[in-house]
């Protein structure tokens, strides 16, 4: 259908936070029925604008209308009131409840004297999944699903309010290529119904296929706003980054004379790796294929010690070693960058200067244990300017630091430490194409420094864009691994090369 009619129009919104102009006079409209993609970097102010939309936030000054009513959305429930849905970016589902209790806590249908109405909770939710043509249970608790599952937990919570305006905040990042599917079915039917969505992504092929209009956001400020069908991908980039961005592959680089960093010999554990074997050489990044499910992550885990092999051996410089915990793994010269960085790489308590020290905080003590925090503040200051780490300052909570910047805080919590051997799990998941482009440019130069990088991606240009090899991984085995430049459609033939099964 086309959309002319205007749900949401945001006029002037300027938004200030202590030490941080985050948003700066910057317009935004929604209409009915169509979808709105809003583009930017890291830290433009994407987020920050949908959640003054969605009533998190309250803007300093500007006005915002709906339906030619200037609102004044002072809480969420507001927002929701008047049909406006949020899904963020990171997942806030409360994981001891179950999937039904999580879509509808607050708004439990009730019997009498007061008792939830169990089954028709777990039936409502039923329902939503039926719609989204997606087989979750309602009773299973959250702990025990995927975080593409969880995300589409998510999905199904902000359709449950039935809402006129959706805001998806980077949707399909733990999704698979068939659940993206799913999603953009979804999406296609609400637009046909009028629903005006809200689209934020980094993904520029989802861009092109899904969204209706194109608005770009830099530093802030507004940028402008293009039809999507009619745009190219590179103007849309120079918009967002205002400068060239260099994605052209490497060179592959002649290793076989390097130094052996580390094998891994026949390791196990559980169902999720099985009997994997392989090396990896002072120089090479390695990067890890597969589909989701594939036991990529597992590896990564148990090669740090987080989740210890059943059986095998991890060899690092020749030696063999004995890792039960990731402090071991660390002691051997090993660090993690974890796909959740918020669980498992961030303290989101405490400021930048701290998170970057985390793994080296025992350098920096004197006898008595007393960190020596101006010679910490030298380092981190070092670190922001060169992985441009956007923060006011060092002192900043990584809290308040938008997803790319948490994510290159991380990765210079491993670079402080020195680790000779570097495993990035989805390095660039949420980033935006600028920021992929430095941590790109930042991996190829760790690598030529002699480190020993391990990256695993599900987006394969980007797995073909970095890596020297690449592995391929299928249900929990090692099912190949190619030169670098391999043709995709070698790299999903093994990607699906189940047990028993020969390649062609």
């Amino acid at each position: 259908m086309t959309a002319t009619t205007d749900l949401i129009r945001m006029e002037q919104i300027d938004k200030r936070f202590p030490g941080v102009h985050a948003l700066k006079s910057v317009d935004f409209d929604l209409r009915a029925g169509e979808v709105h993609a809003l583009m930017g970097e890291n830290g433009a102010g994407k987020s920050t604008l949908m959640k003054c939309l969605s009533g998190i936030y309250q803007p300093t000054s500007g006005r915002i209308v709906i339906d030619g009513n200037e609102v004044q959305l002072s809480t969420p429930k507001a927002a929701q009131d008047l049909g406006i849905g949020i899904i963020h970016q990171e997942l806030e589902l409360m994981r001891d409840l179950t999937v039904a209790q999580n879509i509808w806590i607050g708004r439990e249908p009730r019997l009498s004297f007061g008792r939830i109405d169990e089954a028709k909770l777990n039936a409502d939710a039923a329902a939503l999944f039926e719609g989204m043509n997606v087989s979750i249970d309602p009773k299973a608790p959250v702990s025990s699903l995927t975080i593409a599952r969880q995300q589409m937990v998510e999905i199904a919570k902000a359709l449950s309010f039935r809402s006129r305006v959706l805001i998806m905040d980077e949707p399909t990042a733990a999704l698979t290529e068939a659940e993206i599917e799913e999603l953009f079915t979804i999406i296609r039917r609400l637009r046909s119904e009028g629903v005006g969505i809200i689209y934020i992504s980094h993904k520029m092929d989802e861009i092109r296929r899904i969204s209706d209009r194109v608005t770009v956001m830099r530093d802030g400020s507004y940028v402008g706003t293009v039809q999507a069908a009619d745009t190219p991908i590179s103007q849309i980039i120079s918009m967002m980054v205002g400068r060239d961005v260099d994605d052209e592959p490497v060179e592959v680089p002649d290793l076989s004379r390097a130094e052996v960093a580390l094998e891994v010999r026949h390791l196990s554990r559980g169902r999720d790796v099985k009997d994997v074997t392989f090396s990896l050489r002072k120089g090479e990044i390695l990067g890890f294929a597969g589909l989701m499910g594939a036991g990529r992550t597992e590896l990564a885990r148990a090669i740090f010690g987080a989740e210890p092999p059943d059986e095998g051996e991890i060899v690092v410089h020749g030696h063999h070693m004995t890792i039960r915990s990731p402090s071991d793994a660390v002691a051997a010269g090993i660090g993690y960058l974890s796909e959740d960085r918020k669980h498992y790489g961030l303290a989101l308590g405490l400021d930048v200067r701290a998170n970057i020290a985390l793994a080296s905080l025992g350098r920096y003590a004197d006898r008595i244990g007393r960190i020596d925090e101006h010679r910490l503040a030298g380092i981190a200051q070092d670190y922001i300017r060169t992985l441009n780490i956007r923060t006011p300052h060092d002192q900043q909570q990584v809290r308040f630091l938008s997803g790319g910047n948490q994510q290159k805080v991380v990765i210079a919590k491993w670079l402080l430490r020195d680790c000779d051997i570097l495993i990035f799990d989805e390095p660039t998941r949420g980033i935006d194409v600028g920021a992929k482009s430095e941590i790109y440019r930042l991996l190829n130069d760790l690598a030529a420094r002699g480190k020993a990088i391990i990256v695993i991606s599900s987006e394969l240009p980007e797995v073909l864009r970095l890596s020297h090899r690449i592995a391929v991984m299928c249900e929990g085995r090692l099912t190949g691994i190619l030169p670098g430049g391999a043709a995709q459609e070698e790299i999903m033939a093994l990607a699906t090369q189940r047990e028993g099964m020969t390649a062609e």
